[in-house]
């Protein structure tokens, strides 16, 4: 069963990711990399992407003649999407073991950062009783 695992992080009470040492974000990334890199070898993986800053997001709607209607920046968010996964796996316990394994990814000063990873099954499509 597929799950998306979604990276919360960047609460108020850390230190913000431009702020920390050049060197500790080698490390984040170099552990985010090898973790990405097992769970394929692994054929766990179906794919995962890091997220732009919340400076740079826009919410937008349809407007009364579908053209876009945006709304942003937001930039006093305490906490944002950071990034997802989508993984493959047998059980519900194997895609929280991931989860896991990410939130634990060197912070500020090597410290895990023990960041919150959202975990939710992929629905593979509607109800067959709603088609």
């Amino acid at each position: 069963m597929k799950y998306i695992l979604m990276m919360n992080t960047m609460t108020a009470d850390s230190k913000p990711f431009g702020d920390w040492a050049q060197d500790d974000i080698k490390t984040h990334i170099a552990y985010m990399i090898g973790l990405n890199k097992e769970l394929s070898a692994r054929g766990e993986l179906v794919g995962a992407e890091g997220l732009a800053f919340p400076e740079q997001a826009r919410l937008v709607r349809a407007g009364k003649n579908g053209e876009p209607i945006t709304d942003g920046i937001f930039p006093e968010s305490k906490e944002f999407l950071a990034g997802f996964w989508i993984v493959d796996v047998e059980t519900p316990e194997r895609a929280y073991a991931i989860a896991a394994r990410a939130s634990a990814a060197p912070g500020s000063g090597g410290a895990p950062l023990n960041m919150g990873i959202e975990v939710r099954p992929v629905m593979s499509g509607p109800p067959a009783d709603l088609v």
